[in-house]
Protein backbone atom coordinates (compact mmCIF):
# COMPACT_ATOMS: atom_id res chain seq x y z
CA UNK A 1 0.00 0.00 0.00
CA UNK A 2 2.85 2.41 0.79
CA UNK A 3 4.51 1.76 -2.58
CA UNK A 4 1.25 2.58 -4.32
CA UNK A 5 0.88 5.81 -2.39
CA UNK A 6 4.47 6.85 -3.10
CA UNK A 7 3.95 6.03 -6.76
CA UNK A 8 0.83 8.19 -6.88
CA UNK A 9 2.67 11.10 -5.25
CA UNK A 10 5.63 10.80 -7.64
CA UNK A 11 3.30 10.61 -10.66
CA UNK A 12 1.39 13.65 -9.43
CA UNK A 13 4.60 15.64 -8.95
CA UNK A 14 5.82 14.60 -12.41
CA UNK A 15 2.49 15.61 -13.94
CA UNK A 16 2.68 18.99 -12.20
CA UNK A 17 6.24 19.49 -13.47
CA UNK A 18 5.11 18.66 -17.01
CA UNK A 19 2.40 21.31 -16.68
CA UNK A 20 4.99 23.84 -15.48
CA UNK A 21 7.23 23.04 -18.48
CA UNK A 22 4.31 23.49 -20.87
CA UNK A 23 3.32 26.81 -19.28
CA UNK A 24 6.95 27.96 -19.41
CA UNK A 25 7.18 27.08 -23.12
CA UNK A 26 3.90 28.83 -23.92
CA UNK A 27 5.00 31.92 -22.00
CA UNK A 28 8.19 32.08 -24.08
CA UNK A 29 5.99 33.12 -27.01
CA UNK A 30 4.63 36.14 -25.12
CA UNK A 31 6.36 39.50 -25.14
CA UNK A 32 7.75 40.14 -21.67
CA UNK A 33 10.22 42.85 -20.89
CA UNK A 34 9.05 43.67 -17.38
CA UNK A 35 6.12 43.29 -15.04
CA UNK A 36 4.33 40.32 -13.56
CA UNK A 37 4.52 38.21 -16.74
CA UNK A 38 8.28 38.61 -16.79
CA UNK A 39 8.54 37.73 -13.11
CA UNK A 40 6.46 34.57 -13.59
CA UNK A 41 8.46 33.62 -16.66
CA UNK A 42 11.74 34.07 -14.79
CA UNK A 43 10.49 32.02 -11.82
CA UNK A 44 9.37 29.20 -14.11
CA UNK A 45 12.71 29.39 -15.90
CA UNK A 46 14.55 28.78 -12.64
CA UNK A 47 12.43 25.67 -12.16
CA UNK A 48 12.51 24.34 -15.73
CA UNK A 49 15.85 25.37 -17.22
CA UNK A 50 18.08 23.00 -15.23
CA UNK A 51 16.12 20.01 -16.54
CA UNK A 52 15.57 21.38 -20.06
CA UNK A 53 19.22 22.37 -20.31
CA UNK A 54 20.23 18.73 -20.10
CA UNK A 55 18.32 18.03 -23.29
CA UNK A 56 19.34 21.24 -25.07
CA UNK A 57 22.96 20.06 -24.83
CA UNK A 58 22.02 16.88 -26.70
CA UNK A 59 19.31 18.12 -29.07
CA UNK A 60 20.04 21.41 -30.84
CA UNK A 61 17.15 23.49 -32.22
CA UNK A 62 16.06 22.38 -35.69
CA UNK A 63 15.05 25.20 -38.00
CA UNK A 64 14.71 27.54 -35.03
CA UNK A 65 12.36 25.17 -33.21
CA UNK A 66 13.47 23.83 -29.83
CA UNK A 67 12.32 20.23 -29.40
CA UNK A 68 14.05 19.76 -26.03
CA UNK A 69 10.86 20.34 -23.99
CA UNK A 70 9.07 17.59 -25.91
CA UNK A 71 11.92 15.14 -25.39
CA UNK A 72 12.28 16.17 -21.73
CA UNK A 73 8.58 15.55 -21.08
CA UNK A 74 8.70 12.18 -22.83
CA UNK A 75 11.78 11.09 -20.85
CA UNK A 76 10.28 12.26 -17.55
CA UNK A 77 7.02 10.42 -18.20
CA UNK A 78 8.86 7.29 -19.31
CA UNK A 79 11.08 7.22 -16.21
CA UNK A 80 8.14 7.74 -13.88
CA UNK A 81 6.08 5.05 -15.59
CA UNK A 82 8.97 2.58 -15.50
CA UNK A 83 9.70 3.21 -11.82
CA UNK A 84 6.12 3.10 -10.61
Amino acid sequence: MIGGTIGMVVRSIADLYVAVIIIYCLMSWLPHSSGIVYDIYEALGKICEPFLGLFRKIIPPVGGVDFSPVIAILVLQLVVRLLF
